[in-house]
């Protein structure tokens, strides 16, 4: 093989191998962005038996991680440092701690027993259990005097006044309110003559009119309208 031919080899070598550790690179990313919910999700599918998303948890078996990591050494879709968050995650779970009473078989991956939990044990669990509700209580306190304190600092507004509308609190004038100021006046008959302006009472209202005639205790007027009509006098006024 010639020098020149050797050199393109341990380039090639090396391209690939470089190719390689990008793709490894790419591949831990992928792993290490899963949550540990998404591995505790995954686990539960993997050993339904062992693990669970929901309801109460069964208590593991002692040793259960090293299990764990022999199970999932080929595993690529989980990491030894992942499986062990996840798991300190998952037992520390109130879900988790509930079922950790005194007496509680332990399973392993395959949910069979593996030991019955001890007092020591036990009590630890509800230990850990009390001193998270404490925190939650104490947290949720916390926030409710920082809203409190935010709602106090927040300034007061003052309601808006309403401008009175003159032209909404006008009233109108009715026709009662102009005979008010105006009164009527009723007329006689001797004194009406043909073209003489009066005054008609039309139903509630009073309305202009001339007088046609004059016949016979009646009178014949033409409102402003044009409509002619007969009236007694006592619908008449000036």
């Amino acid at each position: 093989m010639t020098t020149e031919q050797t050199t393109n080899a341990q380039q090639f070598v090396e391209v690939n191998t470089e190719q390689v550790k990008q793709q490894d690179n790419k591949a831990n990313a992928e792993v290490t962005r899963r949550s540990n919910k998404e591995i505790i999700a995954y686990l539960a599918e993997k050993f339904p038996l062992c693990f669970s998303v929901e309801g109460e948890a069964k208590p593991l078996k002692i040793g259960l991680f090293q299990d764990l990591v022999d199970a999932l050494v080929d595993d690529e879709n989980v990491s030894k440092t992942q499986l062990r968050h996840a798991l300190r995650q998952y037992t520390s779970n109130w879900r988790y701690l509930h079922g950790c009473r005194l007496g509680a078989e332990r399973v392993d991956l395959q949910g069979n027993p593996a030991g019955v939990l001890e007092q020591q044990h036990a009590e630890h669990a509800q230990q850990q259990l009390a001193e998270a509700k404490a925190k939650l209580a104490e947290r949720r306190a916390a926030e409710k005097v920082a809203t409190k304190e935010k709602m106090k600092q927040r300034p007061v507004r003052k309601p808006q006044q309403n401008k009175p509308n003159n032209k909404l609190n006008k009233k109108p004038v009715t026709l009662r309110q102009h005979e008010t100021k105006s009164p009527l006046t009723a007329v006689s008959l001797d004194s009406l003559q043909q073209g003489s302006q009066v005054k008609v009472k039309v139903g509630d209202k009073t309305k202009s009119a001339v007088i046609l005639e004059v016949v016979k205790g009646a009178v014949r007027v033409q409102l402003d309208n044009g409509l002619v009509m007969n009236v007694t006098a006592e619908r008449l006024f000036v």
